[in-house]
């Protein structure tokens, strides 16, 4: 499972025109599910990702989570972070897993990270999304399980 974190001051997705998940501090996590994924590797990247201490404490250091600060977490599903470019100038992505086993295993990360973590809103899966985001600090880490 590839991922994408970024801590944000604020971040919302919407689908058409409506808002589908917003949160305030927190974390913007877009995932993408790969073949050879499962329930298992989902829940362990998740649970890394909810104590990841990228959060800066009294000192001003990185030191604190997601769930230390109370931050929200934002969960978007995104195909292209499995982009091939190394061929031609279109990217491939047959790297992510198909649709239905990618929204099952979407479906799965959401239903963990709320049973974990009080604050977890999402996209939606497949659809034409615009996220949008304040990037705190800039913080961007790239994740792969």
């Amino acid at each position: 499972m590839i991922a994408l974190l970024q801590r944000v001051k604020e971040a919302r997705v919407e689908v058409g025109g409506r808002c589908t998940g917003r949160i305030g501090q927190g974390l913007l996590l877009l995932i993408c599910a790969e073949p050879q994924d499962d329930e298992a590797v989902a829940e362990k990247l998740l649970a890394k990702i909810l104590k990841l201490r990228i959060f800066s404490d009294e000192a001003g250091k990185m030191n604190r989570s997601v769930q230390d600060v109370g931050g929200g977490l934002l969960i978007v599903s995104q195909f292209t972070l499995a982009a091939d470019t190394s061929g031609g100038n279109r990217p491939s992505f047959t790297g992510a897993a198909p649709a239905e086993p990618g929204r099952r295993l979407y479906e799965h990360a959401v239903r963990f990270a709320r049973s974990q973590h009080p604050l977890v809103e999402t996209g939606e899966f497949g659809a034409d999304m615009q996220v949008s985001l304040v990037n705190d600090g800039p913080v961007t880490i790239p994740m792969r399980m």
